[in-house]
């Protein structure tokens, strides 16, 4: 197996760090997504969306979208589980990573993108504004949820870190804080500055 990526956009970081926390080691063929090599045929027979990460089995298929990826590795490697043990557990987690990922990534991801984007996009200021003005929203319910917590989910590493830590990291791209937006979310902070202490934290290309 081989994983196509750029390290730099949001859904590949948090497949990196997802591997990095379960101690997986799989090769990287870093696609040069400023350059458009993922809008060229031979990309995009491997995935016709055009998005990265994409995972190259062994059999020569491959399987795209970041979430299906780790659910598909997560199979394969339980231990040690990034998902949960039990239904409820697992059930939590995907809703605290769905959260994450549609609530705060996709927002931060049109911030960036709106404002100052790594690929080159126009800047569009009434886009970026209403991203500023839905954040809070969906931050007030992750910050009320990880009062008592170390990590998103409870008291050990998830998909749901994973996601989040990867985009608070992207919309650092438009000098954007996440935790500060708004009237600021405190315990959001605290997990970001944590969080970004471990070893899975520390990007490497």
């Amino acid at each position: 197996m081989r994983i196509h990526d750029f390290p730099f956009a949001p859904n590949p970081r948090k497949l990196r760090t997802y591997l990095a926390e379960k101690g997986l080691e799989i090769p990287f063929v870093v696609v040069n997504l400023p350059g458009g090599e993922h809008k060229t045929p031979e990309f995009l027979a491997r995935n016709p969306m055009g998005n990265l990460p994409v995972l190259e089995l062994d059999d020569g298929s491959h399987l795209s979208e970041s979430l299906a990826i780790i659910e598909y590795l997560e199979e394969l490697h339980p231990d040690p589980p990034m998902i949960g043990s039990t239904p409820l557990e697992r059930a939590r987690t995907r809703r605290l990573e769905r959260l994450a990922e549609l609530g705060v990534m996709a927002r931060a991801a049109r911030y960036v993108h709106s404002t100052k984007s790594p690929l080159g996009l126009p800047p569009i200021p009434e886009m970026a504004a209403a991203m500023l003005e839905e954040l809070p929203g969906v931050l007030a319910v992750l910050d009320a949820e990880i009062v008592d917590r170390p990590f998103v989910a409870g008291d050990r590493p998830t998909i749901a870190d994973c996601t989040l830590f990867a985009a608070f990291e992207f919309a650092k791209f438009a000098e954007l804080d996440v935790a500060a937006v708004g009237r600021g979310f405190p315990h959001l902070r605290r997990w970001h500055e944590a969080f970004g202490k471990r070893p899975s934290a520390q990007l490497q290309l």
